[in-house]
């Protein structure tokens, strides 16, 4: 990737990461995946557990929000950090399984996936930062609730012309149909 996290059309590179936060109960982790198009959030997944899985099911989450939405991912480029889970044979297989292609940062290089981690920014500031949560579950409404309502449909980006990400893609892609 060469740290170039742009892209010309949708489903063309998405980058993959996790990040956890401590509740009453223990830790949550969110792994989300991110269209460097729009910079919206294609797909996620939320456990108690940071195993391979939780990578798996967000890949899976992201195909098949884009594949309701009549857009086709084969061939789409998913840069990840060199954590345990996306590289793990489960991921692998998955990008396989889905016709995509996989791509990793270098060793010790926080620059390598900064598109991502600027997400995570955003969110540690309006969610995760906000209070003490006392469960797991009261956190993931939380968390799902600020991606769907607020980062994609109120949040204006100046990188994308003070658009948000909704809006973004629904002009820049007219032909497709859009998944709100």
């Amino acid at each position: 990737m060469k740290r170039d996290f742009t892209a010309d059309a949708p489903n063309t590179v998405w980058l993959v990461d996790i990040t956890e936060h401590w509740t009453g109960e223990g830790k949550l982790y969110l792994c989300a995946i991110k269209d460097c198009f729009s910079n919206k959030i294609v797909g996620y997944s939320i456990d108690s557990r940071m195993k391979a899985r939780l990578a798996v099911q967000a890949l899976d989450n992201a195909v098949a929000r884009r594949r309701v939405a009549g857009q086709d991912v084969a061939g789409c480029i998913v840069h990840a950090d060199r954590g345990s889970q996306f590289r793990s044979r489960k991921f692998h297989r998955a990008l396989t399984r889905h016709g995509m292609v996989g791509s990793m940062g270098q060793v010790a290089s926080a620059a390598d996936n900064a598109a991502m981690e600027s997400f995570f920014s955003l969110l540690q500031k309006n969610v995760l930062d906000r209070q003490p949560w006392r469960t797991r579950e009261e956190l993931r409404i939380q968390i799902v609730t600020w991606i769907e309502r607020t980062y994609h449909r109120r949040r204006r980006q100046d990188a994308l012309g003070r658009l948000t990400p909704i809006e973004y893609e629904a002009i820049m892609t007219p032909t497709a149909t859009q998944a709100a």
